[in-house]
């Protein structure tokens, strides 16, 4: 009997905010594919890349153009040709490792000689807003040991440097990184990372737009610098090998767990830290992120806490997030 694809797409309710410098959500469309051979079902999920002009129903288009391929027995080595990176071949290619995992009766951290997973420390989010808004979620999420703020806000580096020490007066223990999102190009990037640098700011993603990291060619950074959308796979190493110290890989812009762990390789040959992000999902979509962050420095995976998350899903407790079981993935 062919494999057969089942794909859809699924949506969840955001809760409270979550807004960042290009707008607010107040739900997630994420898109799902089950592949099944036999009695075994392999299961992924993947969230489109906005700010590339996807979404989730040209998603869900593109896995019902390759669902011929995959019922004749496609590979994931396969998928690197049929399908870009993106949300498609990440739901497809997470997929085929849950399948596998189920057919072998074998979990994929063990196929991949990772050591046992233990619960991880993740990021927690807060939204970009008003000042005084971000002081009080950072209040609200007292206890939490790993902050991320979301800045690019209308009024420039200065107010996000104001936004900022709101929060750290907040959040006087929390360790801190910082989401610029593009915010900050054409202005003096150097002078706001000196600003932040007495904030304990441990590392600023993305401050300028992609494609425009010349930019902080020359600079003298006070805090670690971390591409996120300059890097999406291997393809982007070369651009950001020398501006940046950190990279984020999410699954969805690697286009599955298979590109992710070639990227994650290829950085470390280059010296570059990880970080392991996520974008707006569900735990279905942590689980195989996992098996990444379990290999870096930062692990931002709070996809999960920022919606109204599937039934069954990962276990987040404290500032930890726990090991995904075979029930939901791999």
């Amino acid at each position: 009997m062919a494999r057969q694809l089942d794909a859809r797409i699924e949506r969840f309710p955001v809760e409270g905010s979550f807004t960042i410098s290009r707008g607010a959500k107040t739900h997630v469309d994420v898109v799902v594919a089950e592949i099944r051979d036999g009695a075994a079902v392999g299961r992924g999920e993947g969230t489109a890349i906005y700010y590339k002009g996807d979404s989730a129903e040209a998603a869900l288009a593109a896995l019902h153009g390759v669902a011929d391929a995959i019922a004749a027995g496609a590979s994931r080595a396969d998928l690197l040709v049929l399908l870009p990176a993106g949300a498609a071949r990440n739901a497809a290619d997470c997929a085929l490792w849950d399948l596998e995992a189920k057919q072998t009766g074998t979990r994929v951290w063990q196929r991949l000689g990772l050591p046992v997973p233990q619960p991880m420390l993740t990021a927690y989010t807060i939204s970009v807003g008003d000042i005084d808004a971000m002081a009080a979620a950072a209040t609200a999420a007292r206890g939490r040991e790993l902050l991320k703020i979301k800045l690019g806000s209308a009024d420039g580096p200065d107010g996000d440097v104001a936004r900022l020490a709101a929060v750290r007066r907040a959040a006087p223990d929390a360790r801190l990184i910082v989401d610029a999102n593009e915010a900050w190009g054409g202005t003096d990037v150097e002078r706001t990372l000196a600003r932040l640098a007495p904030l304990g700011v441990e590392l600023v993603e993305q401050p300028v737009p992609a494609g425009r990291d010349a930019e902080l060619d020359g600079i003298t950074a006070a805090v670690p610098l971390c591409a996120d959308e300059s890097c999406h796979d291997r393809s982007s190493l070369d651009a950001v090998v020398a501006r940046y110290r950190f990279i984020n890989i999410k699954l969805d812009k690697a286009g599955g767990l298979t590109e992710a762990l070639a990227l994650r390789h290829a950085a470390a040959t280059r010296g570059l830290g990880l970080m392991t992000g996520c974008m707006l999902c569900t735990s279905l979509a942590i689980a195989p992120a996992f098996l990444v962050a379990m290999q870096g420095s930062y692990a931002d995976l709070d996809g999960p806490l920022l919606i109204r998350d599937r039934p069954h899903g990962l276990t987040f407790a404290g500032s930890d997030v726990y090991p995904p079981q075979a029930a939901l993935w791999g």
